[in-house]
C-alpha cells in the first residue's frame, strides 16, 4: 500500500489574484485540519500576486510557492498544482472563494471512514464581491449513486463543477486524464472522476463561491446567475461562450479553428468508450447523452458556420493582400 507523508495537498493557481488571494489564503490556513501543503502556482501574473505569495510563504512553511515564467493557460496551471501534490488526498482551491473553518475537517472525515467515497464537498452559497451573500446554489445532483451510468447521466445536467473544490482522492484523479485545453474542460474531469467512484455532498453551507467581474463565469457566461434556480426561461443563448472558454483554458487555442461543441461532444464519447464499464451501462451512457443533449443541434451547425466564416474571411485577407499594387512599382 502506498504511503504519503502528507495527508493533504491543496493546490491553488492564480492569475492576477491580488485582489481575492489574502482573503483566500487566510480562509485555507485557519482550518482546524492542519496537516496539508499549500501548492501556489503563479501564472506570471503582473499585478501584486508573487508578493503576496512570496509574504504568506515566509510566515507559513506548508506554503509551496512556484511561478510560471509565461502564462501557460489555466488547464495547465490547474494540471501543474496537482502535479506537484505529495498528499494522499488533494483539494483544487480559487484565489477569490472561501472556506468555512471546519471545511477540510469534515471532508477528510467523510473520505477516511467511507473508502468508496472518491470526493468530499459541501453545499455552496454564492458571495459578491465584499462577501455578501448573493444566494445558496441550488443545483443538487445525486453523485451519491451506486452505478456509474447514473452518477454519469447525473453530471450531464447544466451545473457550475463546485465539486472541482471539494476535496479528492489523488488514487482516483491519477486514472484519469489530466484537465484538457478546452470550454467545460472541468466538467468533463468531473465526469471522468464519476464514472470511477461517489461522490458525497456535506449538507452544510461550508464553501462560499464568490462572483464577481474578473471571474471566468462572469467573463464567458454572464447569466450563471439565473441557471441556479433551474430558470424555466433558459434558452441557448444563455450558454457560455465556448470559443473564449477555450482560448482562457489553454492560451495556445487563440486564433486556431475551434469547435468547441463537436469537441465536447467527442470528449463525451470518449469518456465512455476509454472507461472500464461493461456493455450495458455504456449503452445506458449513450442514451444520457441522446436525451440530455436534445435540442442543442444547433451548437453543432453553429461551429460549422463560425468555422467557414473564418476561414472565407482568412482567405479573403490573404487574396486582397497578394493582388494589392506593389509600391516599389507604382513610383
Amino acid at each position: 500500500m502506498k504511503t504519503y507523508s502528507i495527508k493533504l495537498s491543496i493546490g491553488l493557481p492564480v492569475y492576477n489574484g491580488e485582489r481575492f488571494l489574502a482573503q483566500a489564503l487566510d480562509s485555507l490556513l485557519s482550518q482546524t485540519f492542519t496537516d496539508f501543503e499549500l501548492i501556489i502556482s503563479d501564472n506570471a501574473s503582473t499585478d501584486r500576486t508573487a508578493d503576496i505569495c512570496q509574504e504568506y510563504a515566509q510566515k507559513d512553511q506548508r506554503i509551496r510557492y512556484f511561478r510560471n515564467a509565461t502564462n501557460i493557460g489555466c488547464a495547465c496551471n490547474f494540471n501543474r498544482v496537482l502535479q506537484l501534490a505529495k498528499g494522499e488526498y488533494f483539494k483544487w482551491a480559487a484565489y477569490d472563494d472561501l472556506h468555512a473553518p471546519n471545511f477540510l475537517a469534515r471532508c477528510i472525515e467523510i473520505l477516511d471512514k467511507y473508502p468508496s467515497y472518491i470526493l468530499c464537498h459541501s453545499r455552496t452559497k454564492l458571495i459578491d464581491e465584499q462577501g455578501n451573500l448573493l444566494q445558496d446554489y441550488a443545483i443538487k445532483l445525486k453523485t451519491y449513486l451506486p452505478l456509474p451510468q447514473q452518477r454519469f447521466n447525473e453530471l450531464l445536467t447544466k451545473h457550475f463543477c463546485y465539486q472541482l473544490y471539494g476535496v479528492m482522492r489523488r488514487s482516483a484523479l491519477e486514472k484519469i486524464p489530466p484537465m484538457g485545453g478546452y470550454g467545460n474542460a472541468d466538467g468533463i474531469l468531473l465526469l471522468r472522476l464519476g464514472l470511477i467512484g461517489c461522490f458525497y455532498e456535506i449538507p452544510e453551507y461550508l464553501f462560499f463561491a464568490r462572483s464577481h467581474p474578473q471571474q471566468s463565469l462572469s467573463m464567458f457566461f454572464p447569466d450563471y446567475l439565473s441557471f441556479n434556480d433551474n430558470n424555466p426561461r433558459f434558452s441557448l443563448h444563455m450558454l457560455p461562450n465556448f470559443y473564449e472558454y477555450a482560448v482562457w483554458f489553454d492560451s495556445q487555442n487563440k486564433d486556431k479553428l475551434l469547435f468547441p461543441h463537436w469537441r465536447l461532444l467527442g470528449e463525451y464519447l470518449q469518456t465512455i468508450n476509454h472507461s472500464s464499464m461493461n456493455w450495458y451501462a455504456r449503452l445506458c451512457c449513450y442514451i444520457s447523452i441522446v436525451k440530455k443533449l436534445t435540442g442543442t443541434e444547433s451548437l453543432l451547425i453553429k461551429d460549422l458556420v463560425f468555422a467557414l466564416q473564418k476561414m472565407v474571411t482568412k482567405t479573403w485577407k490573404i487574396f486582397h493582400r497578394d493582388n494589392l499594387p506593389d509600391s516599389s512599382l507604382a513610383n
